[in-house]
């Protein structure tokens, strides 16, 4: 017995998948909010800066204030330097937090898609099962025709949707950290 299934399609219309895609993009969203955030500061600290470098210029000032403002302009660019490493560092760090997230998430979703895949090739005694959404390293897709009753992938569907059939994503537990 010969069998096929979109794994793709599947993956697409697992509520468990959407519910995933939301969560990461939650906190996609956070983490841009976060990011934006610490990018105003970076905006207005250089703001100072160049006040600073300003009014250094005005001839009106005194060589007492003129060392006070250097001395001002120079603590707030070391600030500023500061800021554009913790800024770097923040953003490289919630990427690949994010990154592995998603990955987990994934990860586990395949697993549950293909617990359940397994289930119907077991209980169909099935010899043979084809991924029919995957294609070759040429681009062409590894199963060329299949007829339509060979595709169990709305059984797959179904039974993946089922109520209390759908535990929560496993990655989503994990805190991202700040």
């Amino acid at each position: 017995k010969v069998g096929h299934v979109d794994m793709t399609g599947a993956f697409k219309e697992y509520n468990t998948t959407k519910a995933a895609e939301t969560k990461i993009n939650d906190a996609k969203n956070s983490a841009k909010k976060e990011y934006d955030d610490r990018a105003d500061s970076y905006k207005k600290a250089l703001d100072d800066i160049n006040k600073l470098n300003q009014q250094l210029e005005a001839p009106a000032l005194s060589a007492d204030a003129k060392t006070q403002k250097a001395k001002d302009r120079d603590e707030k660019i070391a600030s500023i330097k500061n800021m554009e490493r913790e800024i770097n560092e923040f953003r490289q760090t919630r990427e690949k937090q994010l990154q592995e997230q998603a990955v987990r998430m994934r990860d586990g979703i395949v697993k549950e898609i293909t617990d359940v895949v397994m289930k119907k090739v077991t209980a169909d005694s099935m010899d043979l099962v084809f991924d029919k959404s995957g294609v070759s390293l040429n681009g062409v897709p590894t199963v060329m025709y299949a007829k339509d009753s060979f595709d169990f992938t709305s059984d797959v569907i179904t039974q993946l949707n089922k109520a209390g059939n759908n535990p929560a994503p496993k990655a989503a537990a994990s805190p991202v950290k700040k």
